[in-house]
């Protein structure tokens, strides 16, 4: 018996050709992110290069009932990409256009495909960057999107959301929709732009964004602080913040994840023990009276003074390192696979929240490196599961310890990962009953017969 999968499947082929396919490896490579949730195979995967053949394949879907899930460059850590329900996952890491750049007006227009490293090469001379960096040189622009991303740079530039002025977003049916435009301001309407945003393909699938661009800085500069202990090196951060030097960057990594950093990028004249990596953006005169005030608090606070990465490639070496971080995790421990939670509190609970992830780490008896973007609130621990068959059930519990506190201190459970699968189950926790309700009615309107995504966001 014919299943309504095969029939769009075959409707499919008309407009993509064998760019819709049931290929094994593909559908294996499109059934999971990086992360630990159960793979899920696709009954297809489909390539799309347009908005009008995305608008196609979904119309196509939605008339036969088929699940269809977003598919960027598969970097996502709790599950978002894994097809729960099979279905068509749609690929758009072809659409890859830089479609306008202006540079009087400090914006551009691209498709979802497009990447960071992609865009700012772009961008390079025209004396332009887009800064949101979530560490990753795979994702998608379009999947930053989608997972409401952030990363390093957001402490001095803002998240995803704050650089997004527009979107094209292809609807549960069909239906193509533009959203915000050029203009820095509007007051007319609703803000669908922000609906979407974090909306992890649940709403609709975006096909192309309208970004807020930036002037490359006359000058950076990045060093290193070393710390005898982890609370001098948050009570540092919090100072920082609270004195409100524009810090571009402020990343910390406790001595743990020094230790695999060290080793698994090979850097040099560090030592392992609490860190933190700085970068600082502007005039020449600005760079230095920023980072002067910054050495100036963290000597206070017990630190051994900043270590300069005096030119581009030093610089690069150090944020390559702090990108990589996830992987110097895994080779710490060979065979283990990695949980990476992803909490943020308010700047003042800082040091309860990071400082007691610590003590329910040495409890647990597990392996878990702590890193994050400090200058927001935002920290990770990257827990490393055992291959033991307790390992996953204890890590699981770890991180919801960590949650847990998070949300006790006025916090979130995901600060920049998105909910997907993972963080479902402290959704109505964090936002009540009442408001749960209403981003279901919000699905329910553009999406009645809950073909995008399902099984993301929401337990049920």
């Amino acid at each position: 018996m014919s299943r309504p999968v095969d029939s769009v499947i075959e409707a499919a082929r008309a407009f993509l050709g064998e760019r819709i396919t049931t290929n094994a490896a593909l559908r294996e490579h499109h059934s999971h992110g990086q992360d630990t949730q159960t793979p899920v195979l696709p009954d297809a995967v489909a390539f799309v290069e347009t908005t009008e053949e995305a608008s196609q394949l979904l119309r196509l879907c939605h008339e036969a009932h088929v699940p269809v899930v977003p598919f960027g460059g598969g970097t996502s850590l709790e599950g978002h990409v894994t097809p729960v329900r099979g279905g068509i996952t749609v690929d758009v890491s072809r659409m890859t256009a830089i479609m306008q750049v202006s540079q009087a007006d400090m914006d551009c227009r691209i498709e979802a495909g497009v990447t960071r490293e992609q865009l700012n090469t772009h961008l390079r001379d025209v004396g332009l960057f887009f800064p949101v960096d979530p560490g990753t040189s795979a994702c998608t622009i379009g999947g930053m999107c989608a997972t409401r991303a952030s990363g390093t740079n957001a402490v001095r530039y803002g998240t995803i959301r704050e650089n997004v002025m527009g979107l094209t977003v292809v609807l549960a049916d069909g239906r193509v929709i533009r959203t915000g435009g050029r203009v820095r301001k509007s007051s007319t309407g609703y803000d669908l732009t922000r609906l979407f945003i974090g909306s992890e393909g649940t709403l609709g699938l975006i096909t192309e964004v309208q970004l807020r661009l930036h002037g490359i800085p006359e000058a950076m500069s990045a060093a290193t602080c070393q710390f005898p202990t982890l609370r001098d090196a948050v009570e540092t951060v919090i100072a920082i913040l609270q004195v409100g030097i524009p810090v571009a960057r402020m990343e910390l990594l406790d001595e743990v994840q020094m230790a695999a950093c060290i080793a698994y990028s090979k850097l040099e004249g560090l030592t392992a023990t609490p860190t933190l990596f700085f970068e600082f953006h502007g005039t020449e005169a600005a760079v230095q009276e920023q980072a002067q005030l910054a050495e100036a608090i963290a000597v206070d606070n017990a630190a051994q003074g900043f270590r300069w990465a005096t030119d581009a490639a030093e610089r690069g070496k150090l944020w390559q390192a702090r990108h990589d971080a996830y992987w110097a995790c895994l080779a710490l421990k060979p065979g283990h696979k990695g949980i990476a939670t992803d909490a943020i509190v308010p700047i003042s609970r800082l040091d309860e929240a990071i400082l007691g992830a610590k003590q329910d780490i040495e409890a647990s008896g597990l392996t878990a490196p702590i890193v994050g973007h400090v200058g927001d609130g935002n920290f990770h621990t990257v827990i490393l599961v055992p291959p033991e068959p307790d390992g996953l059930a204890r890590a699981w519990e770890l991180d919801k310890k960590i949650v847990a506190r998070a949300l006790a201190l006025g916090g979130s459970c995901s600060g920049e990962h998105g909910v997907g699968i993972g963080k479902r189950e402290f959704l109505e926790q964090e936002h009540g009953p009442e408001a749960l309700a209403v981003m279901r009615s919000v699905k329910q309107a553009l999406d009645p017969r809950g073909v995008l995504n399902p099984g993301k966001i929401f337990l049920n």
